[in-house]
């Protein structure tokens, strides 16, 4: 199954988990699944069906913004990150 990184900001709705295993061919479709399972966590990730904007994913250390975005296929072994953007000034 791929495996999903949850940055510590964020387990507080995973239930202290770092790790997710979840179902899906695709990007979309195994945020579909985390929607399902964490509800509270997909709002906080997504927004009407997207990812948020200060929301960067990576699937296996490439942005899927320069792929497929949420259409990215994914494999069995594949890591999906959640990365929050970092602001500051």
């Amino acid at each position: 199954m791929p495996t999903v990184s949850v940055p510590t900001p964020l387990r507080s709705q995973t239930g202290g988990l770092d790790r997710l295993e979840l179902t899906g061919a695709t990007v979309g479709e195994v945020l579909q699944d985390l929607a399902a399972k964490y509800p509270d966590l997909a709002g906080k990730i997504m927004e009407e069906g997207q990812v948020r904007r200060f929301v960067n994913l990576f699937l296996n250390d490439e942005d899927v913004r320069f792929l497929d975005e949420l259409a990215t296929p994914v494999a069995e072994r594949d890591e999906i990150a959640i990365i929050p953007a970092i602001a500051g000034g």
